[in-house]
């Protein structure tokens, strides 16, 4: 199951960037002779109009092949790629990375609108089996309003004193359908955390559309400010690179599914916005060193050599592709010990 997560990750990831030049590349007018989702031989393709659909064995990539921008084949008259304006041609490549941000927006919406988001009521939203509160016979929907004759209001005072008060015996007040009650537990020690726990999870609370949409439009945001902070970081030295590739991720994605399908519906996001952020990062290959040659053209006022462009990026292609090895290798060496 997480080998088939991971691939249907990577496959809508992809299939989403790719999109993105796709519909954009369309719109312009610009001649588009495949449209392939993974690499290597394809496995089913389909010809409709001027465009080949294909399906690929290896699922690491994908790709939107455009006439008159890498291939030699002959195209109707101003439908060439490098026929467009710059800022058309810029469109077309910011697309990809752009529908990487949306997607992500769009996961987390569904996250808030269908499973929510945990609350701070102090509101029991679910009662794991064989643990002290079950046993005391606490219930979901329970609020509880005291611990020791100490008040709480919300769940993060409820959680501390909990945690502070492992192996011993504690006196729960709590409110079911308006009747007040009394239980009494004692809290099992987390050795991983040093911590007291009875076995309760806090409430989820969801929310309509456009409280979503805000949402997460700002989780997006905030997530997307720290994943470039962490590169600066990690740059400048101030903290330990970690990158983790294909291997690394198929492990996180494992991980993630232990928690249930919202969060891996977030860590799907993450990943979106980490794929659309470096794709914008300015190294041969990626969309961003194209946005920077089409800004060269536009102050220059007539492009590079095509040759040397084509060049440069088959060059940084080909260090991607060593650096993901490398990764590859660390992720597996990893996962051995």
């Amino acid at each position: 199951m997480t080998l088939l997560a991971t691939v249907i990750i990577f496959g809508l990831l992809i299939f989403i960037h790719e999109l993105g030049h796709f519909i954009v590349a369309k719109r312009a007018g610009v001649y588009v002779e495949e449209f392939s989702l993974g690499m290597g031989p394809k496995i089913v393709s389909r010809q409709k109009g001027e465009t080949l659909y294909s399906l690929r064995a290896l699922p690491i990539g994908g790709f939107v092949r455009m006439g008159g921008m890498e291939s030699d084949l002959e195209v109707p008259e101003g439908q060439g790629f490098n026929d467009k304006t710059v800022l058309a041609r810029m469109s077309v490549i910011f697309a990809g990375p752009l529908m990487n941000f949306i997607l992500a927006v769009i996961l987390f919406v569904v996250v808030f609108m269908v499973l929510g988001v945990p609350s701070d009521a102090n509101v029991v939203g679910r009662v794991l089996p064989d643990k002290p509160a079950a046993e005391a016979g606490l219930m979901a929907g329970d609020r509880i309003t005291a611990v020791d004759g100490q008040k709480v209001t919300n769940w993060m005072d409820l959680v501390r004193i909990i945690h502070n008060k492992a192996d011993q015996e504690i006196s729960l007040s709590i409110v079911r359908n308006g009747d007040e009650r009394e239980f009494t537990a004692v809290p099992q020690l987390d050795p991983e955390y040093n911590v007291g726990l009875i076995g309760i999870e806090q409430s989820w609370e969801r929310h309509g559309l456009f409280g979503a949409i805000w949402l997460g439009l700002e989780q997006s945001y905030e997530i997307t400010k720290l994943i470039l902070v962490g590169f600066i970081q990690t740059f400048t030295g101030q903290i330990e690179a970690e990158v983790s590739g294909p291997v690394g991720i198929y492990s996180l994605v494992g991980q993630a599914m232990k928690f249930g399908f919202g969060t891996l519906l977030n860590f799907t996001a993450l990943l979106s916005l980490n794929l659309g952020l470096i794709n914008l990062f300015p190294i041969p290959a990626l969309d961003g060193s194209r946005l920077v040659f089409l800004g060269f053209e536009g102050l220059r006022g007539r492009p590079l050599d095509p040759d040397k462009e084509n060049m440069i990026h088959l060059i940084g292609f080909a260090l991607l592709m060593m650096l993901i090895i490398v990764i590859t290798y660390n992720d597996i060496a990893k996962l051995l010990g």
